[in-house]
């Protein structure tokens, strides 16, 4: 398998045989993502109308400009990026997570938002962003995305619900609004393992009591 500069000369050498300006490879590539990294805008809006791919993917984790525009909490970068034409919304990191998700586990709100807007994709099989919403008891942003019909009770491949990813962070206030918005705290992931037994295994009693109380209440307990 040919190597990720050797892929990047051939690309450089294509474009300068069909006429197409070099900056797109000669030293941007390392320029981007630099600033992508310090929030540089106005570098990257230059870069971007000087033939620029805005997809362009660095080495260490599979990231576009996009998701690490978001991992680095750089919002001129992620305005510019994400407004740019032929953004892929799906692009995902080497680990399979896509912007949304990133922005959904920092509770990035105004990412999320304009994620959202922009058609980015809330419902996928695996990991979801309202697993990591819930992990990181973000509830503005689990709000959202419940708003865009995001599957309440999504399987992660190894059917971690959200409700189990909000309890194992310890997020009574998500735990009590995924329970309200519909959430099924009965199911069991592979481990053969529900909420609950999240709660009694690290030890958050005050959730644990909620739970058992609310899956009495539905006749489940």
């Amino acid at each position: 398998m040919k190597s990720f500069p050797s892929l990047l000369l051939r690309a450089w050498m294509l474009l300068i045989a069909a006429g197409l300006p070099a900056v797109c490879f000669a030293g941007a590539y390392d320029d981007f993502f630099s600033a992508v990294k310090s929030d540089n805008a106005d570098e990257i809006q230059a870069l971007l109308k000087r033939g620029l791919d805005p997809n362009l993917i660095e080495e260490e984790r599979n990231d576009t400009g996009l998701i690490l525009a978001v991992r680095e909490g750089s919002m001129n970068a992620f305005d510019v990026l994400v407004n740019a034409r032929g953004i892929n919304l799906e692009a995902q990191a080497r680990n399979g997570d896509t912007a949304l998700m990133i922005a959904a586990y920092k509770g990035n709100a105004p990412a999320v938002a304009a994620l959202l807007v922009r058609g980015a994709l809330v419902n996928c099989t695996g990991w979801t962003a309202l697993h990591y919403a819930a992990a990181s008891g973000s509830n503005d942003v689990v709000h959202m995305l419940l708003d865009k019909k995001a599957d309440i009770n999504a399987r992660s491949p190894n059917n971690t619900t959200p409700i189990m990813m909000a309890v194992f962070g310890g997020h009574i206030m998500t735990v009590k609004l995924l329970l309200n918005s519909g959430a099924d705290a009965g199911l069991k992931n592979d481990a053969g393992m529900t909420a609950i037994d999240f709660a009694v295994k690290y030890g958050y009693k005050d959730i644990e009591e909620g739970l058992t109380y609310r899956l009495k209440r539905a006749g489940k307990r």
